[in-house]
């Protein structure tokens, strides 16, 4: 019995200084050049990296972040002016290595997107975004609505988000259906990518 209780407490001095880590960063030229190693919080034992890549226009920017979260899915979400791959894992600093750009080949499936106009817009989906998402929310008073791809991962991950009243997949083209759009759409987008990254 005192080998049972010396073994056990031998293994609690072991195992108590060891704390979940990852890499962390905020690369917005791009970059996570500047990655540290972040002690994770309690509950949060995952490591994520994310690629997000912005188009509007003449404008485009690549962002690249890295962190701690207590569980997320690996996939790709794509709003039509911001693609976002998702890579993560759950073993120390599993994210040394960032996530991959979000995929630029067509896989045949389509869904709408929304635009500071319209919700017509018409998305071709890449890589592994076999699904249409559809989001919407209020913010100060108005209606805003997102559409776009999304992989199935991210779909079966969906959770409530503050502030926004439905999320909805669907796996038809162009199942996320038309509808006019209020307002700015990218506070939405950008809380609804909060969120999922965050999580």
């Amino acid at each position: 019995m005192d080998l049972q209780v010396s073994a056990f407490l031998l293994f609690l001095l072991f195992t108590a200084g060891h704390s979940f880590s990852c890499y962390e960063c905020l690369g917005l030229t791009g970059s996570c050049s500047d990655q540290t190693v972040k002690t994770c919080p309690s509950g949060s034992y995952k490591c994520m990296s994310t690629t997000s890549v912005v188009q509007a226009g003449d404008i485009s920017g690549k962002t690249k972040i890295k962190t701690c979260i207590a569980d997320c899915p690996s996939g790709s979400i794509n709003y039509g002016l911001v693609k976002t791959s998702i890579a993560c894992c759950n073993t120390d600093q599993c994210n040394v290595q960032d996530a991959p750009d979000p995929s630029n080949v067509p896989n045949g499936k389509t869904c709408y997107y929304c635009d500071e106009k319209s919700c017509s817009n018409i998305l071709k989906c890449s890589g592994s975004e076999d699904r249409c998402i559809k989001a919407s929310g209020t913010f100060g008073g108005q209606t805003m609505v997102i559409k776009g791809c999304v992989s199935k991962s991210i779909c079966d991950a969906g959770s409530s988000v503050s502030d926004v009243q439905g999320v909805s997949c669907c796996e038809g083209n162009l199942c996320n259906g038309v509808q006019s759009v209020s307002q700015s759409f990218l506070f939405l987008c950008c809380s609804l990518l909060s969120f999922i990254l965050l999580h």
